[in-house]
């Protein structure tokens, strides 16, 4: 092979010295690179820490701590006038039971920590059981009016809003010491019209003496208390005219009714009953008298005759 072949495969000497400078400029250049990947990976890492850190202290967030609803956040808002209403009427017809500040008695329930209470939103299973009653627990039905009712309703969740640990649960003494046994004899005489059936030395003489307090003022209120076991006054009992289909009428004490079935005790001491869908009746009630002044009296009249009576000893 001609020498001249070798000749044209000629390096000069400064390719080599390129040559060994582009390694070097390489393995920089990979060092670079390796660095710059490493930071990347560990960026996210570090990204990632921050949040984590935030959640742990709790109190970074721009937003601040997530709050439950409220109790009562539905309800409607109810003015002040229509609480202080409702006040007077509570007082009036419920606190005896369930204390002036619905907070409950002996009589009745604390209605600021009832179920049905915090179920009520509008009303509608307040409204219920004040206009239905609940005479099996010994509470009468009220007829209030619908305005009436909405401030009872506005009174109450007012008061269980108000509530506090540890409220009271009875009716102290000195709830029923505030009347005025002159108005209350005077009440009793006049627009109450007690003294049509009652006498303060007949029937009534010695009451103060058998019973005191809470008992006596739901004796005095409620007509089955009047009539149940432990004594005192019995007062008349409610009487009944059943007429028969043959057109036969028969009186006696009323000894029974519902829907379903009446029956008395006649004259001559038998008890008598019929189904009520094929008998007419008539009943008379002495004592419905009290049901009726449950709905006149107002708080004042009724710790005036409690203060009368409690001087009948």
């Amino acid at each position: 092979m001609p020498r001249s072949f070798f000749y044209s495969f000629y390096v000069p000497r400064s390719f080599f010295y390129s040559f060994r400078l582009s390694r070097r400029i390489r393995a920089a250049l990979a060092a670079v690179i390796c660095v710059t990947a490493l930071s990347y990976a560990a960026g996210p890492a570090l990204t990632q820490e921050a949040p984590k850190e935030q959640k742990q202290g709790g109190q970074a967030s721009p937003q601040g701590p997530k709050t439950s609803p409220q109790p009562g956040a539905n309800l409607p808002a109810y003015s002040a006038e229509q609480i202080q209403a409702g006040q007077a009427l509570f007082a009036g017809q419920c606190s005896f039971c369930h204390g002036r500040g619905a907070a409950g008695g002996e009589g009745g329930p604390d209605l600021t920590a009832s179920e049905l209470v915090a179920q009520d939103v509008h009303g509608e299973k307040i409204g219920q059981v004040v206009r239905n009653g609940r005479l099996d627990k010994g509470m009468p039905a009220f007829a209030p009016t619908d305005e009436q009712l909405a401030t009872i309703v506005g009174f109450i969740h007012d008061r269980k809003a108000k509530a506090k640990e540890g409220r009271r649960r009875t009716v102290d003494v000195t709830d029923l010491q505030t009347g005025s046994a002159e108005a209350g004899k005077r009440y009793f005489n006049g627009a109450g019209g007690c003294a049509k059936c009652h006498s303060a030395t007949g029937d009534l003489a010695g009451i103060a003496g058998k019973f005191q307090g809470l008992e006596l003022l739901r004796r005095m209120l409620y007509e089955e208390e009047r009539r149940g076991a432990g004594g005192g006054p019995t007062g008349p009992v409610p009487t009944a005219t059943v007429t028969l289909p043959s057109g036969q009428t028969v009186t006696g004490k009323l000894a029974y009714r519902d829907e379903f079935t009446i029956a008395i005790v006649d004259g001559s001491g038998w008890y008598r009953s019929w189904p009520a869908s094929r008998v007419k009746s008539a009943v008379t009630n002495p004592l419905e008298a009290h049901a009726e002044l449950l709905r006149k009296y107002t708080d004042e009249d009724m710790h005036n005759v409690l203060a009368y009576l409690q001087t009948l000893r």
